[in-house]
């Protein structure tokens, strides 16, 4: 998700060492992928003011911390279309292993930062977003 040439980041508060992320997750049974990015963004960041710009993209990622575990990513460009603040904490309530709510730390960071490494190939596509 970006705001202008800013992507919506966040660390898991709890695991530091899972690295620098985007909201993400699972496709329920009978949803559609676009409608799944949107309910992952609003349960992991609280944000609702979203939309989808474009869908960049559909890969197999070969998951190596989970031995065996292929996932079949479908990836979409959405854009903040409300107010957010420039870092904030929010809980997931729901996470899909039916655990303890999941303690997240949001923030924008620049397109053109060098710093910008996703974990596990989750920036593999962001070269296909626009330029603006």
């Amino acid at each position: 998700m970006t705001r202008g040439r800013e992507l919506l980041i966040f660390r898991h508060r709890d695991f530091p060492e899972a690295g620098l992320q985007v909201p993400a997750g699972t496709i329920e049974e009978d949803e559609e992928p676009q409608d799944a990015a949107l309910r992952e963004v609003r349960e992991e960041s609280g944000l609702t003011q979203v939309r989808v710009v474009s869908f960049l993209g559909r890969y197999m990622y070969d998951a190596p911390r989970h031995a065996g575990e292929v996932h079949d990513r479908h990836v979409y460009h959405l854009e903040l279309t409300g107010p957010a603040d420039d870092s904030w904490l929010h809980w997931e309530m729901d996470p899909s292993d039916g655990g303890l709510p999941i303690a997240f730390c949001f923030f924008w960071m620049s397109l053109d930062d060098p710093d910008l490494q996703l974990a596990g190939g989750q920036g593999d596509l962001l070269h296909k977003l626009p330029p603006q």
